[in-house]
C-alpha cells in the first residue's frame, strides 16, 4: 500500500507544483538556486525564496553546505566571495561568522537551511536539494532528514545527490539519476522507481528516454539552467527550443532559472 501511495504522489505534480501550462497539460516548474534568482537577488536568499512564492512557484532547489561548525546552510559555491565579497570557504567559517555576511545586491544574510525548510512549509512549497557535502557524514545526514521529517517536506523532496551518499540516502529521498543508472539500479535487490527520479539537460534527454521512464513508473524532471548555455551565441532563443522539444516529448516537470519561465507557458 505505501508503494502504491508513493507512486500515486509520483504522477501528481500539481499538488506542490505551480500551475502553468504548455501543450494543455500542467507543468511542474522547480526555482532553480533558491528562488528566482536575477540580477536583483542573492542565490539561495530570502528574498529570492519570498519572490518565487509570490509568482506562485510550489517547488525550490536550494544548494545543501555544512560550515566549520557542523551548521546546514543554503550556499551554492563552496566560498562566500560571488554574492558576499569574502572569499573563505563555507566549511572554513563558523555559521556565526556566516551569519554576518551581507550581499550586495539585496542585503540577504547568508540562510539556515532550516531556515529554508521553515519558509517552504508555512508556504506551501516543495524542495529540492542539491547536496554539495563532500563525504558521506552519517550523522549530519540522520539530522538533516529529521529536519525534512519536521517540515513534513521528505515525502515530496527531492535530491540531486552525491557518489558518496547515495547509499545513505536510497530509500529515504528520492534521488537524482541518469537513464544508465537508473538501468543499473533496476538490477539491484530492494530496487523502487519512487527511490528515484530521471533528472538531465535536455541536450541529454531524449524522447526515447522520456517514453522508457513513463513505461517504468519514473519521474522526469528536465534541467534548463543559464549555465548549460554558457556557450551559446543566443542562451534564450536556444533555452526556447529546448524547452519547446522537452513539451513535445511529454516532460512535465522543469528545473528552470528564472529567466526561461516564460518558454513554459502558454
Amino acid at each position: 500500500m505505501k508503494q502504491l501511495f508513493s507512486l500515486i504522489l509520483a504522477f501528481v505534480p500539481v499538488m506542490y507544483f505551480a500551475n502553468v501550462y504548455g501543450q494543455g497539460k500542467t507543468i511542474g516548474l522547480i526555482a532553480h538556486r533558491g528562488g528566482v534568482v536575477d540580477s536583483s537577488f542573492t542565490e539561495n536568499g530570502l528574498p529570492a525564496l519570498k519572490e518565487a512564492a509570490r509568482q506562485g512557484y510550489k517547488m525550490i532547489e536550494t544548494d545543501m553546505r555544512v560550515t566549520a561548525d557542523g551548521v546546514l546552510i543554503a550556499n551554492h559555491d563552496a566560498d562566500f566571495n560571488r554574492f558576499y565579497g569574502d572569499p573563505r570557504k563555507v566549511t572554513e567559517t563558523t555559521w556565526a561568522d556566516a551569519h554576518k555576511l551581507t550581499s550586495k545586491l539585496d542585503g540577504n544574510h547568508p540562510m539556515l537551511l532550516e531556515d529554508v525548510f521553515r519558509f517552504c512549509a508555512e508556504n506551501k512549497m516543495a524542495v529540492m536539494l542539491d547536496n554539495k557535502i563532500v563525504g558521506l557524514d552519517s550523522a549530519l545526514f540522520s539530522g538533516l532528514n529529521a529536519m525534512l521529517d519536521r517540515y513534513h517536506l521528505r515525502e515530496t523532496a527531492l535530491m540531486i545527490g552525491t557518489d558518496e551518499s547515495t547509499g545513505y540516502f536510497t530509500g529515504k529521498v528520492r534521488l537524482s539519476c541518469s537513464r544508465k543508472q537508473l538501468e543499473e539500479n533496476k538490477q539491484k535487490p530492494g530496487y523502487r522507481p519512487d527511490h528515484y527520479y530521471l533528472f538531465e539537460r535536455p541536450a541529454s534527454l531524449t524522447r526515447e528516454d522520456v517514453a522508457w521512464a513513463r513505461e517504468n513508473g519514473i519521474r522526469v524532471v528536465a534541467a534548463a539552467n543559464k549555465f548549460h548555455y554558457r556557450k551559446s551565441a543566443d542562451m534564450m532563443a536556444d533555452a526556447k527550443k529546448d524547452c519547446e522539444r522537452m513539451l513535445a516529448y511529454g516532460v512535465t516537470e522543469f528545473q528552470i532559472d528564472s529567466e526561461f519561465r516564460q518558454f513554459l507557458r502558454k
